[in-house]
């Protein structure tokens, strides 16, 4: 008796495959080639015309049709029934021992690529000490950075920043805090009548790539303030000069936005490019005398999240980062080598801030707290946390210039004042509930702050929180830097930079 190679039955009409010399039952096989055109066992080609019908002796009876399905139409309606899943079944299997077969190898590669990767690992940490032994033998001292991009050092301290920075850090402290308690605002710096005065002067269109657009991060410069540096979504710092309307630097290196840009800018040391991006590196840029272009000096890759905060240290030798991965870093931005990492906090970090005088550190978490460190121990000196309300992150922070005050967002729609002497929050400003903080700064007299959102940007006065202006021309404001003696407010707005200022 034959028995059918797709349903295991004895066939009533049995047929055998040329190409595969395979018994089937007739109807499954002419569905089977009807769906599929191949043989269901061998995988072959296989046409109608290759189907041999099989004589079968008269001596060998059919299967006798089961006797509880004796009405015609029951019984075909059935058989097709049965058809379909047997088919069904068949195709099942045959998916399943592919995909175990693929399984298998994907397996087998991964785990032939974790050995190779533990064995570099290994020759590489072998290679380190080995040379670190040779040095110690021969008395050299580690190697500098050399002018060329190299990656900064990932040994991190985390028992504190060494003495000498700390000297540096409590020298400044001492002449910075000494000289802000006699200082007042300049006569000429602006006062609140006159911004509210405040329109658009000037708007530097078409920054940046059409695809993805928008920039995403501006800072201004001090030194000379017609230049400012713009970090985009499409993963480039462009260095721009309002006065001649030129692009002055576009940097390129970065594989995913740009979060953050600042300048280091120093009397008697060459001013620093300095990017944060979402790609969990920071690059630094500074000007080549020979070529006159910028050059990449230095890459820090120590951190295994997106850079959410950069900072230059009031000392100016000192850059200070966080990431999405629960730590922040020192690095000391004349030999480029890293100072200091801190342990891993229980949450991530999403914004940073230095105080005014170089010894406090906050940072925001997607917590709503805001911590904040000694910077030169590494040790938390509080922890801010607002009201009971709707969680939000805090992915944005101001320190006032007089050192007292930390503005802050306090909900989605609404920013706080907080007094560091009290450790509490002293004022709450509500934007309304369609505006969408992106960020916060005190000007440089803590006259004045101001907030950047999806509606534009508005400007207040510190102490009476009276509203001064409203800066919605451009639409959503992603970043906000009050220029020189206050005269001018600087916006990124899309792929535009708008300066506002005193009407002509």
């Amino acid at each position: 008796m034959f028995f059918c190679a797709i349903s295991g039955e004895p066939p009533q009409e049995p047929v055998v495959s040329a190409k595969s010399g395979k018994v089937y039952e007739r109807r499954l096989i002419l569905k089977y080639i009807t769906e599929n055109g191949t043989d269901p066992v061998t995988g072959d080609k296989l046409d109608e015309a290759d189907l041999i019908a099989i004589k079968a002796s008269p001596e060998t009876a059919a299967p006798r049709p089961p006797s509880h399905t004796s009405l015609p139409a029951l019984l075909h309606a059935m058989q097709n029934e049965w058809d379909a899943i047997i088919l069904e079944m068949y195709a099942l299997k045959q998916q399943y021992n592919s995909t175990r077969q693929e399984l298998s190898y994907a397996l087998y590669s991964q785990d032939a690529a974790s050995r190779v990767v533990a064995r570099l690992i290994r020759e590489r940490d072998a290679a380190r000490e080995a040379l670190a032994n040779v040095q110690a033998t021969m008395g050299i001292a580690p190697t500098e950075a050399a002018a060329d991009d190299v990656e900064m050092a990932e040994g991190a301290a985390e028992d504190g920043l060494p003495a000498a920075v700390v000297a540096s850090i409590d020298e400044t402290h001492q002449a910075l805090s000494a000289a802000r308690k006699k200082r007042k605002a300049p006569p000429e710096y602006t006062t609140s009548a006159e911004v509210k005065t405040f329109t658009a002067k000037h708007t530097i269109p078409s920054l940046h790539s059409a695809s993805p657009t928008g920039i995403t991060a501006l800072a201004v410069s001090r030194h000379a303030p017609s230049q400012f540096l713009t970090g985009g979504n499409d993963k480039i710092v462009q260095l721009y000069d309002r006065d001649t309307d030129k692009v002055l630097a576009s940097l390129k290196g970065h594989t995913k936005k740009i979060n953050h840009v600042a300048l280091r800018e120093q009397e008697g040391n060459s001013t620093l490019l300095i990017s944060a991006s979402a790609d969990k590196t920071c690059k630094i840029w500074s000007l080549d005398s020979a070529s006159q272009e910028y050059i990449p000096r230095s890459t820090v890759r120590t951190h295994k999240g997106d850079l959410t905060g950069l900072a230059v240290h009031p000392t100016s030798t000192l850059l200070a980062l966080c990431s999405a991965d629960k730590t922040y870093s020192i690095h000391d931005l004349n030999t480029f080598s890293q100072v200091f990492r801190s342990v891993p906090s229980d949450e991530a970090f999403t914004s940073m801030s230095i105080h005014p005088d170089g010894t406090l550190l906050a940072l925001g978490t997607p917590a709503s707290t805001i911590q904040i460190y000694d910077i030169r121990t590494g040790a938390i000196a509080a922890s801010l946390t607002p009201p009971e309300g709707v969680p939000f992150t805090v992915h944005t922070l101001s320190f006032s210039e007089n050192g007292y005050h930390l503005l802050s967002p306090n909900s989605l729609s609404s920013v706080a004042i907080w007094d560091l002497r009290k450790q509490k929050a002293t004022q709450s400003i509500s934007l309304g509930d369609d505006f969408k903080v992106n960020k916060v700064l005190y000007d440089t007299s803590a006259q004045f702050l101001g907030v950047a959102g999806n509606l534009g940007a508005r400007v207040f006065a510190h102490k009476t929180w009276e509203e001064l202006v409203r800066l919605d021309e451009g639409g959503e404001v992603s970043d906000l830097v009050f220029g020189n003696q206050g005269k001018e407010i600087w916006g990124a707005t899309g792929r535009e930079v708008r300066i506002w200022g005193l009407p002509a």
